[in-house]
């Protein structure tokens, strides 16, 4: 059964608020579990997280991005060098906040550019990096599991395609993907089928809305992406990503710039009610056959 979750970028981006009564709402909600972003690396404040999270009864999973001095694209040796050193610190906060999933586009640079495609070079310092923190991950207890995004915040891998043939090429036990239906619904010509072909590395989904907003009230088609998780057989992880107007620094990190829904804890009821929803409902295949009564092989299911 997959355990359901809300990524905590709705309400902070820094987790330094004091976000117990967000943590408790969350639980008393419904949810199983939050993603939980990692910024700084201060291990004793992921530690006094985790203990939090521990006594409310929420799971966690992790998520982190790395800016351009943190880029394992970089031409620099010395910028890709403390790429790799940074994501392992960020490992030892996923580890002490007691997560056992690291996600994120950690493979590049955020919304860092040249102005033209990634180049084999970069794409093989990417892979060579990633397999030296896949190694350090093993060896912590965590699993990376790797977001492709849209054309507008990376320029390395924008597809599933991509990602797969980067998984690959890492090729560590430790090094798996995840799938976003927001990127999804920009860069694939078909976002279902584009799911079901992560299948065999899929670790985590995001459920994130066209507009970033209240899952289920815009355009991303979630029947189709529903059916293909229901048709492989996916157990693990799905969370809620949303973003809005708040104190922080969200809305220029997601660009949002007009209100969409009335409250983040609003979106969180709504969306998890969309989320329970869509995996009682039965799939095509189970429905057809309780219309005719039979399997197509003629032996009842």
């Amino acid at each position: 059964m997959n355990k359901l979750g809300i990524n905590l970028f709705l309400w902070t981006t820094t987790m330094n608020e004091d976000l117990l009564d967000t943590l408790a709402f969350v639980k008393q909600t419904g949810y199983d579990f939050v993603e939980v972003p990692i910024a700084d690396t201060d291990v004793s404040k992921w530690s006094r997280i985790g203990e939090q999270l521990d006594a409310l009864g929420l799971d966690r999973v992790a998520c982190s991005i790395c800016g351009p001095e943190f880029s394992l694209i970089s031409p620099e040796p010395a910028v890709r060098k403390a790429a790799v050193e940074r994501l392992k610190s960020v490992i030892d906060c996923a580890q002490a906040l007691g997560a056992r999933l690291l996600t994120g586009p950690y493979h590049s640079g955020f919304k860092t550019f040249t102005g033209q495609p990634a180049t084999l070079q970069e794409w093989n310092w990417s892979v060579e990096g990633m397999r030296e923190v896949a190694e350090y991950a093993q060896s912590r207890d965590i699993v990376l599991s790797l977001e492709y995004l849209n054309r507008f915040e990376s320029y390395l891998i924008t597809c599933a395609d991509e990602l797969i043939r980067y998984v690959e090429d890492v090729n560590h036990s430790h090094c798996r993907l995840m799938y976003d239906t927001f990127h999804a619904h920009i860069e694939e010509k078909n976002s279902a089928e584009a799911l079901r072909k992560c299948a065999p590395y899929l670790t985590h989904v995001q459920i994130s809305e066209n507009d970033r907003s209240t899952p289920g009230q815009g355009q991303v088609d979630f029947d189709a992406i529903f059916s293909v998780l229901n048709d492989i057989d996916y157990t693990g992880t799905i969370s809620i990503e949303a973003f809005g107007l708040t104190p922080t620094d969200l809305a220029s990190a997601a660009h949002i710039v007009r209100k969409m829904f009335s409250s983040p804890e609003q979106l969180a009821v709504d969306g998890l009610a969309m989320l329970q929803a869509k995996l009682t409902e039965p799939s095509p295949l189970a429905e057809t056959i309780a219309l005719n009564g039979h399997a197509g092989n003629g032996k009842a299911i």
